[in-house]
């Protein structure tokens, strides 16, 4: 199925499907997959939990921001950014200019459900969890809205059917 497409960029809240659709999207349209997480604790050394611990958000927020300025430049890839990369106004523009940008939607109780077991999320190390994820998609919904060329949601939905319905938007345009 090879096919040129431009960059691909999946964003959306934390246990939305971004690595694993992103890996089976890049799969299947020969492109490449990187994960900012990833990147970032390959470039550190440390993982995302240490540089929150030691660096808090800001100090992530600005390194995640580098790596999404480096990575839009790398040419046939899907990147699968961390939820909170909307954030930093400046990486926003960077995806919205330098690709298509698909917002993997996930309802709060799906949401919920995926990330039950997580201790690698810095911003679920709460006891208030449920809380917390209200407050995310509060804060982060509208901005993922801004950059958003398509919409996807995710939940009951195998990570072959959400990247079929990718690849369907993206020859359809």
């Amino acid at each position: 199925m090879k096919a040129k497409h431009k960059n691909i960029f999946l964003i959306g809240p934390m246990g939305a499907g971004k690595s694993s659709v992103g890996k089976y999207l890049a799969n299947q349209l020969e492109m490449d997959f990187y994960d900012t997480d990833e990147e970032i604790e390959t470039r550190t050394g440390v993982d995302i939990g240490w540089i929150f611990d030691v660096e808090g958000a800001d100090g992530f927020r600005k390194r995640e921001e580098a790596v999404v300025a480096d990575l839009v430049k790398v040419p046939n890839i899907v990147l699968a950014t961390g939820g909170g990369t909307i954030l930093s106004a400046n990486s926003r523009a960077l995806l919205h200019n330098h690709g298509v940008v698909v917002y993997l939607e996930v309802s709060l109780e799906y949401q919920g459900a995926r990330t039950v077991n997580e201790s690698r999320r810095p911003l679920l190390r709460v006891s208030n969890r449920e809380e917390t994820l209200i407050k995310l998609q509060q804060e982060r919904e509208p901005l993922y809205n801004e950059i958003a060329d398509f919409r996807v949601l995710t939940d009951q939905r195998s990570v072959r059917i959400v990247a079929e319905e990718i690849i369907n938007w993206l020859e359809s345009r």
